[in-house]
């Protein structure tokens, strides 16, 4: 059994504050499965960060109240935990006085997102990330799928679906593919299950997309490798989720930014075929796109 844990990066919606939507899922043969977990714990155990969450764009921000804290850097972590929480409380007692619901509202969910890193530094934290990164670099049972669409360049009406349908329906059929090399020649086989970050929204649409495909198969191929309609569950409890989201994360901020630190690592991870060509994932974009992942899918 491989399990493919999947998340998303980046808004599908053509008015979002991204140009890109990325779906990416992590695939692992449920034998590696604990071994994995493990090398993750130990990263977080390093870090002081065994019960907290992986969310990738959270942990990078730049918390500006850091900056204001005399010798920060060389404070151990329980003082400078205590030294950000004592500055949040007076910034949440100022903005309440200043009676803006709005403002108040933003930062209070800033704060919350943000309360399990706040005793590492920024450097810190990307170290953390790299560290992540590069253990998944290492996993060389585990295969990366993902479609990533320039929403700048895709056409919902000529595609006849919309951005997130096309990514879900890329990402399976080429999941589906890989399990179908994996079996080739045996007799039994292998099969594969898709887990997914819990959103109502998402469930219900691509449940009912699951179920359409295991009947009628995708554009692309049937599904027979593939078993049941994804799970959904709820990525606080499930690291795995939280290293689809570092793979989700990482292509969208190489293909917006060109940023290379934790794309190099997670890229490694694509699904490749016996001739070296990267399929796992696919750049939807305009013709001529020079990045590496359109080099190395040709």
């Amino acid at each position: 059994m491989y399990l493919c844990y999947i998340d998303e990066s980046g808004t599908p919606e053509a008015t979002g504050n991204t140009s890109h939507f990325i779906l990416a899922g992590i695939s692992i043969p449920i034998w590696h499965w604990q071994n994995y977990e493990k090398e993750i714990r130990t990263i977080q155990r390093k870090y002081d960060l065994e019960e907290s969450e992986i969310h990738t764009a959270w942990i990078l921000r730049s918390y500006h109240e850091q900056s204001l804290i005399t010798d920060f850097e060389k404070m151990k972590y329980t003082q400078r935990r205590a030294e950000v929480e004592s500055y949040r409380r007076g910034e949440l007692l100022r903005l309440q006085r200043q009676a803006n619901p709005k403002l108040l509202k933003q930062v209070k969910k800033n704060f919350r997102e943000t309360n399990q890193y706040i005793h590492l530094t920024q450097n810190e934290r990307r170290s953390y990330l790299i560290d992540l990164a590069k253990c998944i670099s290492n996993w060389r049972s585990a295969r990366l799928f993902a479609e990533c669409i320039d929403k700048v360049h895709f056409d919902p009406i000529k595609a006849k679906q919309s951005t997130d349908e096309q990514a879900f329906e890329q990402l399976v059929s080429r999941f589906e593919q890989f399990m179908e090399r994996t079996n080739k020649n045996k007799v039994d086989g292998c099969f594969g299950l898709l887990i997914y970050d819990n959103n109502d929204t998402v469930a219900k649409k691509h449940t009912d997309l699951m179920n359409r495909f295991r009947k009628s198969g995708t554009l692309w191929t049937k599904i027979d490798r593939i078993i049941e309609t994804p799970l959904f569950v709820n990525s606080e409890l499930t690291s795995m989720i939280q290293i689809a989201d570092i793979c989700a994360y990482s292509l969208r901020r190489y293909l917006e930014n060109n940023e290379e630190e934790l794309f190099t690592h997670i890229f490694k991870r694509a699904d490749t075929t016996s001739d070296g060509k990267k399929v796992g994932v696919r750049h939807f974009t305009k013709p001529g796109c020079n990045c590496k992942i359109c080099q190395e899918h040709k």
